[in-house]
């Protein structure tokens, strides 16, 4: 049996998981290592990928900056939380707000610093990108459409660094990159849905507030729509191997999001329409090794 005082440490172990959502970075860490492996890299030694120093402190880094920035959102959005995530900011509350800016700046600290393992371009980048998660969660994210452009560029801008460091220009790249861009531009604007109560009582201008939730279902069909145009040009004009599985499924999943967005009114509609969306980019990122299924055999 725990102590009282273990189950205390234990429950604010827990609590700042949730803080920096632990499971999103696990996502985006196994996202970053298969894009190097099978896109970006595709034509290196397995080895020399997976055991690359550098790769390794562009993740590490990237994971401590991701970490960082869902902790100074917590801080900003502490009141909203109460509103829309009354059980999760609970035991988000678990942790004191000056616990968690003091684990901000030390995962700062520790991004920069493995950072500059590799460059000091890449110290610049994540110096950036710190200041520009920063800047969104105090002032942008209040704002309609500036809010859901800066959020979604933030979210794949991990996957950038990588790129930049592979300096990998294949035109497949880009067009896999346009389809997640639209994925979670959705998801941002299917979570403003969802939020709409905390935004409306503490201010926040974001698209459903401003202009309705009706405006915001059609730039959602809209931004469905033109998703078709990547998943066409993977599909047929992209050789990505057993991966055109995963993008008949989000074809499927994306006319199935239609069909119950236009019928959704509640907070409990919008969550589910929001988990639809995380599926479809959480599926992509393990469906990546289909695009090459015996990479392992032949790159060792």
């Amino acid at each position: 049996m725990l102590s009282r005082k273990q189950k205390h440490i234990l429950l604010k172990f827990f609590s700042m998981f949730s803080v920096v959502r632990g499971y999103n970075i696990l996502v985006v860490v196994i996202a970053q290592y298969l894009t190097s492996i099978y896109i970006l890299a595709h034509n290196k030694p397995l080895k020399e990928v997976v055991f690359d120093l550098n790769l390794l402190m562009i993740v590490l880094a990237s994971a401590a900056t991701i970490a960082g920035g869902y902790i100074i959102n917590s801080f900003y959005d502490s009141e909203k939380d109460l509103i829309n995530k009354p059980i999760k900011s609970r035991l988000d509350r678990l942790v004191s707000q000056n616990t968690k800016l003091s684990f901000y700046f030390v995962l700062n600290f520790i991004a920069a610093i493995m950072a500059s393992y590799v460059s000091f371009r890449a110290v610049v980048f994540f110096s950036v990108y710190i200041f520009c998660i920063w800047f969104y969660s105090h002032k942008l994210k209040k704002l309609p459409f500036i809010g859901n452009l800066t959020a979604s560029i933030l979210t794949i801008a991990p996957f950038f660094a990588i790129f930049m460091y592979y300096k990998n220009f294949e035109t497949v790249i880009f067009v896999h990159a346009v389809f997640l861009f639209l994925m979670i531009s959705m998801r941002e604007l299917t979570k403003d849905l969802e939020n709409i109560k905390g935004d409306l009582a503490l201010g926040y201008k974001t698209i459903p507030v401003v202009y309705g939730e009706k405006v915001s279902k059609l730039m959602l069909t809209i931004l469905s729509v033109l998703a078709l145009v990547p998943t066409y040009l993977l599909l047929y004009t992209f050789e990505i191997g057993y991966m055109y599985l995963f993008f008949y499924l989000s074809l499927f999943m994306l006319f199935l999001f239609l069909i119950l967005l236009w019928k959704s009114q509640t907070k409990t509609h919008y969550l589910i329409l929001h988990n639809m969306l995380k599926f479809i980019i959480v599926v992509g990122v393990f469906s990546i090794v289909l695009i090459n299924v015996d990479v392992v055999l032949n790159r060792i």
